[in-house]
């Protein structure tokens, strides 16, 4: 990607807090609006982020770059912590609507108004995070699989099996509005 990354990710490896922040200040906002695309709320896509800098000091010796940049990396491990954000979340609601309360009081549901998102969402974590990397992140099909520790081939067939699916999906659902 740029020198800048390079630069900064030789000190990050040697252990410089300072080179972390640089790429938390060049890299935030990004990794903060892919987050809020697969998140319901501003604190998980928050906290999504912050999970993703701190996996990427706690593993600086093993993660895999691309282009001499963490960002691929960074934008993988932050649709992981939403995944993994949205399924605490579900297993709290779960548990809150299990105990006994004085007045009950529904817990409110956002939609997706498109439905695109939640078909994304349904996706199996493999097929979503070659969609994430190639499709909504524009990444080529090479950096995807130097990304995801996976052949090109394996992007491009999951890549293709995730956009039928979405395709079925979406022809779905434009068949129920007529």
């Amino acid at each position: 990607m740029s020198d800048d990354d390079a630069a900064a990710w030789k000190r990050v490896r040697a252990g410089d807090e300072l080179a972390l922040a640089e790429l938390f200040d060049r890299h935030e906002a990004r990794l903060f609006r892919h987050a809020r695309r697969l998140l319901s709320t501003r604190e998980d896509a928050k906290d999504a982020v912050t999970v993703a800098f701190f996996e990427l000091w706690r593993r600086r010796e093993s993660v895999r770059l691309v282009d001499g940049s963490p960002l691929p990396w960074l934008l993988n491990t932050v649709s992981h912590a939403a995944r993994n954000l949205e399924r605490a979340g579900r297993r709290y609601r779960t548990l809150l609507t299990r105990t006994p309360a004085a007045s009950h009081h529904e817990t409110p549901v956002l939609s997706d108004e498109s439905g695109v998102l939640a078909a994304l969402k349904r996706l199996p974590a493999r097929e979503q995070s070659v969609i994430v990397l190639t499709v909504l992140e524009g990444y080529p099909d090479r950096a995807a699989a130097e990304t995801l520790g996976i052949p090109v081939g394996t992007v491009k067939s999951r890549l293709a099996r995730a956009k039928a699916k979405l395709r079925d999906e979406m022809t779905a659902m434009e068949a129920s509005w007529a």
